[in-house]
């Protein structure tokens, strides 16, 4: 080999060490130089976050009343039931929803959306529009509670009452489409919500109970 060839060979090779140096500086100065501006040039740090962070002023009918509400496109349905305010400075204030688990899975925050059964922290408000939102503070008849409410009372389905909310807004809306189900199609239909303190023969006593009542 000439040594023009070994030169070019030399000068080719890298070491793990001096590899594994130059990723760690490179990823090193990658994440905190972001950092290091925003926290040396705090206003302008917040004019870029408010300007990257839109807002939108939507309708939404919730338990048959219209509330006028600005938001941003993040805003979640279950965030504006229970801490959005109107604008009219008004808080909306339903929080018969409950946020537990906040990834779908547990129905604490279940909601009826044109009737339907939708987990209200998996649904952004701005695609709530034009649609009709029923909570389970909508579910009764002014002091007239519903057959499933009264049910739940007669049969104590529920001890700590965190998920409570969950189970009767999902089986009023079981109930809607099926009058009379079966004990099968009574879990079938609950099987989106869950409850910790295990009072689930109470609550399937209860919607039977109620199936027939309606």
């Amino acid at each position: 080999m000439s040594e023009k060839e070994k030169e070019e060979k030399k000068g080719t090779n890298i070491s793990r060490r001096s590899f594994l140096k130059g990723v760690g500086t490179g990823t090193v100065a990658a994440t905190v130089a972001p950092a290091t501006i925003l926290v040396g040039d705090p206003e302008t740090a917040e004019a870029q976050t408010d300007e990257a962070i839109s807002k939108s002023e939507i309708q939404l009918n919730i338990n048959d009343q219209v509330v006028q509400i600005e938001v941003e496109a993040r805003t979640t349905l279950l965030s504006v039931l229970r801490d959005g305010i109107d604008t009219q400075g008004n808080y909306v204030d339903l929080t018969g929803a409950k946020l537990i688990c906040d990834k779908g899975e547990c129905g604490g925050c279940t909601v009826l959306v044109d009737g339907k059964p939708v987990y209200a922290c998996m649904m952004l408000a701005m695609d709530a529009q034009g649609k009709q939102i029923t909570t389970v503070e909508g579910i009764a008849n002014g002091d007239e509670l519903h057959p499933v409410q009264d049910a739940f009372i007669q049969h104590d389905a529920l001890m700590c009452g965190f998920c409570t909310p969950g189970f009767i807004v999902s089986s009023v809306a079981l109930l809607n489409e099926n009058k009379k189900p079966t004990l099968t199609e009574i879990k079938e239909g609950l099987s989106g919500n869950t409850c910790r303190c295990g009072t689930y023969p109470f609550i399937f006593d209860a919607v039977e109970t109620a199936s027939q009542k309606m």
